[in-house]
Parts: structure tokens; C-alpha cells; sequence
């Protein structure tokens, strides 16, 4: 399983991305943050919740650098079906990668062997390609793509600005902080 820390490993996926199926590498993101968004499954109720806000919060998430990437072991004809089939769907513009033979589910920790599917999870990998934050839950509680976004202007800010830390519930404009030091002024 990837950890907070590691390289996440190359993978090629096989994609339903902007009206076509075509292969990209991990690796192909080098240089900007990605954003991994594994879920159990296509035409089911909680996850195209997760995924129109997704869309909704996507041009945020480019003005940052980031690229986001869904993924279920779905197959992309399955995506694809989905994506002709629901108008909430038909919002997405970032790529929907498959996963049928679980590979990819099974490196990030994600997949639920008996049942052959991913659990929800949130993978923040900056652009040598480390993972800086992760999130994992049960397939019934739906997530916050709003928190994703705030985790990734977090990590960017700390990135961006060494020797500071962001507190709890920090948002672009709060003040940080310096450890061993007091708060740091709106930056």
C-alpha cells in the first residue's frame, strides 16, 4: 500500500477522457500535482455525488497546477455508457481511468478483495510524484471534494513556502505557521 511520503509507482491507464478511450501514464503528470480520486463503482448513488462536485470544483483544482483522475475497476466502456447515459456525468472533464484487472486499486491500498471493488479514496501526489496526502474511508460516507481542494492549496502553500505549516482548517489567506515559532501573518 502507498504511504504519505513514497513515489507512487508508473501505471498506464486506460481512460475515458473527453469523449474518447486513450492510454496515459502516471509518470506523464510529472512536474504537476495530481489528484487520484478511487471509487467503488459507476452508476451507483453516492459517487456520481462525489464526482459532479468534482466537475463543479475542477477548474480550481487546474488554476493550481493539478490534474484530478477518477478511478473504479470499472472497464471504460462501462465509463463510457455512463457518461452518455447521465447529464450529471456528462459534466466531468478530467479523466475517468479503469481499473479492471484491480492493479492499480491494489498498489494505493484501495481495493476490497471479496468484493472486487475500490473503497472511497483520495490520494494528493505532488510533482516528483509524492504522495503528501491521503484519505480513505468506508464506501457509505460520501466524501468532500471542497476539503480535497483545501489539502491541496495546503500542501502547495507548504510547498511553496518552506519552513511553514498550515494549522487546522487553514485556508489561502490565514495566517500559517513557523514551528517553534508563533503564527506568521497572512500570506
Amino acid at each position: 500500500m502507498i504511504k504519505i511520503g513514497q513515489k507512487i509507482p508508473d501505471f498506464t491507464l486506460e481512460v475515458y477522457h473527453q469523449e474518447k478511450i486513450k492510454k496515459i501514464k502516471l509518470s506523464g503528470y510529472k512536474d504537476q500535482w495530481l489528484v487520484l480520486i478511487f471509487y467503488p463503482a459507476d452508476f451507483t448513488f453516492i459517487c456520481p455525488t462525489e464526482l459532479a462536485e468534482a466537475a463543479q470544483y475542477y477548474n480550481e483544482f487546474k488554476k493550481l497546477g493539478a490534474e484530478i483522475i477518477s478511478v473504479s475497476t470499472d472497464t471504460v466502456f462501462v465509463h463510457k455508457a455512463w457518461h452518455d447515459e447521465s447529464p450529471t456525468i456528462k459534466k466531468i472533464n478530467f479523466p475517468m481511468a479503469a481499473d479492471p484487472t484491480r492493479k492499480i486499486c491494489q498498489a494505493f491500498g484501495t481495493l476490497i478483495e471479496d468484493e472486487g471493488l475500490s473503497l472511497r479514496a483520495s490520494f494528493i501526489i505532488d510533482p516528483n510524484g509524492i504522495v503528501k496526502a491521503l484519505e480513505m474511508h468506508d464506501n457509505s460516507i460520501g466524501r468532500s471534494i471542497k476539503e480535497l481542494l483545501r489539502k491541496l492549496q495546503a500542501a502547495k502553500f507548504v510547498r511553496e513556502h518552506k519552513g511553514l505549516v498550515c494549522p487546522a482548517n487553514w485556508s489561502p489567506g490565514k495566517k500559517t505557521l513557523k514551528p517553534g515559532l508563533k503564527l506568521v501573518g497572512k500570506i
